[in-house]
């Protein structure tokens, strides 16, 4: 629900943060959601830094 209602709304929406906690339930606030945002972001930009290294798996995968 989450990435759905970013996707409808898009990023440059008024009120998109009330707009994505109403689609998701209202469960959340609009301040939380867009801490929950925050945290995805901060997460991809450590990923793309390296500063999160990849897991080493025990077992091979499809891609491996």
């Amino acid at each position: 629900m989450f990435e759905e209602a970013l996707a409808y709304y898009g990023m440059s929406a008024p009120n998109l943060w009330e707009k994505v906690a109403s689609a998701m339930g209202g469960t959340k606030s609009a301040e939380e959601v867009r801490r929950h945002f925050q945290i995805l972001v901060d997460d991809v930009n450590s990923i793309e830094h390296g500063r999160i290294p990849f897991p080493k798996y025990k077992t091979q995968g499809f891609w491996t």
